[in-house]
């Protein structure tokens, strides 16, 4: 494989339904692949590089030592790939497989290409997906099917964030729309104490996880628009948190009307029920306002309400992901009522992003 080179893509994400819930053993999600993606190239090289020229790092060099993954200069952007490349090594010395050098270079098309703004597509995500999927593939005698990158992907994300649901990571892994099933972060935290080896912690069964797919009823359009505003998730999801830790029976009546409605929700794409759709979308948007409320927190702000709303009239609408800011959702029935949907909307001062569902999840491209 001498002057190998090759291209990976891995699309973006929105969530479609099962928000906050998707946090809990067994409360399911509806996450959607879509058509921006993340391309790395990958060529070989005299030396470990990373470019990611969209973000101000021309060049990043980095080395083991100590059976740690440093790069040449600590920048926090850099902390999702470090963790990746950690992981990732620690199975190479695990197989006794040489690391390879190589030169990768991230570019993005998941922000506003006008401004740079991000519309919530899950960067970190897709670039974790790409970034371990062209290392399994550069080097001969790695596992490098989408469960082993997404399990990768996983324990890279939990070393960085210490936890999530890890629906972004298996909308760029596995590509299409999926229902979705978290595994749980304290278990994979207390295998890895335990001694578990990266190989073990690939071969075995994650308990709770469960990722199938769903396709979307034939002449239902997916739609989504943009607020404008990106969101700083972080005092949301620690509101939330703490109802969530104070164990309310507000929040387990929420985890218990998400479930039914994304239940209901993936039943009626099976069964190809537009009504249905409609009517779970409903639900879902009814549980999240009562958990903001329950809360003091503005899920679906001002905009996005008005986005929801709009999209009733023509089909069924609501925020996606943890809301705040960034898109919204929805389903209109038929070409005709997506375009009138999506005028309304750019009348009321919100933007229709043309994205479609990408049914091909991570790939490559020699």
């Amino acid at each position: 494989m001498n002057g190998m080179q090759f291209q990976v893509k891995a699309p973006g994400k929105l969530m479609i339904a099962g928000e906050y819930a998707v946090i809990e053993p067994g409360c399911p999600a509806v996450v959607a692949a879509v058509d921006r993606y993340i391309t790395i190239e990958v060529k070989e090289s005299t030396e470990n590089l990373f470019s990611l020229p969209q973000i101000g790092i021309p060049h990043a060099a980095w080395r083991v030592e100590n059976g740690e993954v440093r790069f040449d200069h600590d920048d926090s952007k850099l902390r999702f790939i470090q963790n990746a490349l950690a992981v990732f090594y620690r199975l190479l010395t695990e197989k006794s497989i040489p690391l390879r050098p190589l030169h990768i270079t991230v570019t993005s098309e998941l922000d506003d290409p006008a401004t740079g703004q991000k519309y919530g597509l899950g960067s970190s995500a897709a670039i974790l997906s790409a970034v371990l999927a062209a290392l399994l593939h550069a080097h001969q005698g790695m596992p490098d099917t989408k469960e082993a990158i997404f399990k990768l992907a996983a324990v890279a994300h939990l070393k960085t964030q210490g936890n999530g649901s890890g629906a972004d990571l298996a909308a760029s892994v596995y590509g299409g729309m999926l229902k979705y099933a978290a595994f749980r972060p304290d278990w994979i935290f207390s295998r890895l104490e335990a001694g578990c080896t990266i190989s073990e912690l690939l071969a075995e069964t994650w308990p709770h996880l469960a990722i199938s797919k769903l396709e979307l009823p034939p002449g239902l359009i997916f739609c989504t628009g943009w607020t404008g505003k990106a969101v700083a998730t972080g005092p949301m999801v620690e509101r939330i948190g703490k109802l969530r830790e104070a164990a309310t029976e507000t929040y387990t009546a929420f985890l218990q009307e998400s479930t039914a409605a994304v239940d209901k929700l993936a039943e009626s794409f099976m069964q190809q029920d537009a009504a249905g759709v409609f009517e779970s979308i409903r639900q879902n948007r009814c549980a999240l306002q009562k958990l903001e409320a329950a809360a003091h927190t503005a899920i679906e702000t001002a905009p996005l309400k008005q986005l929801a709303d709009i999209a009733g009239r023509f089909g069924a609408g609501k925020s996606s992901g943890s809301g705040g800011g960034d898109c919204g959702i929805a389903f209109a029935a038929g070409e005709e009522k997506a375009a009138a949907l999506e005028a309304a909307w750019e009348a009321a001062g919100i933007t229709p992003l043309a994205l479609h569902i990408s049914k091909k999840g991570v790939s490559i491209m020699e």
